[in-house]
């Protein structure tokens, strides 16, 4: 893939928040489902967890998407460059930033340490979030 901006080639999409254990997965989780091939999904921590996030696993399965298998990985400056638009999720100023990238800041609650029943509200306000992002960045004549 190349890093011109051409609409004809498939938009891609990073995920950044602290752990890349709860917010960035469920969201890179969602995107994957409900936009499929239409947009290349990344998720990323600035310092990520062992782990991700049971709750958020739990939380994500009651909707249909299984994102167990998912492994925090760590922000790399090659991860923002290969991204068109990236979306931070309370990781503050350690998201590297490019010229010709869009950056989005979604201020949503952070899932560490709550249970499932906390993190339902937050997994719901992050669809709702992709689903917007969907409509803004895949072409009318690529959504199903």
């Amino acid at each position: 893939m190349t890093a011109d901006s051409s609409t004809d080639r498939t938009p891609s999409v990073l995920f950044v928040c602290v752990h890349n254990a709860g917010r960035s997965q469920m969201a890179a989780g969602f995107l994957t489902a409900l936009a499929g091939d239409r947009v290349e999904v990344r998720s990323a921590g600035s310092a990520p967890a062992d782990a991700v996030n049971p709750a958020a696993v739990a939380a994500m399965a009651e909707v249909g998407i299984d994102i167990s298998a998912q492994n925090p990985k760590i922000l790399t400056v090659d991860a923002v460059q290969a991204s068109d638009v990236v979306i931070t999720m309370g990781c503050g100023d350690t998201c590297p930033v490019f010229p010709g990238k869009s950056y989005r800041d979604w201020v949503l609650e952070d899932p560490a340490g709550q249970g499932v029943e906390a993190v339902r509200p937050i997994r719901d306000e992050i669809k709702v979030k992709v689903e917007a992002l969907i409509a803004e960045i895949v072409p009318d004549d690529a959504r199903v």
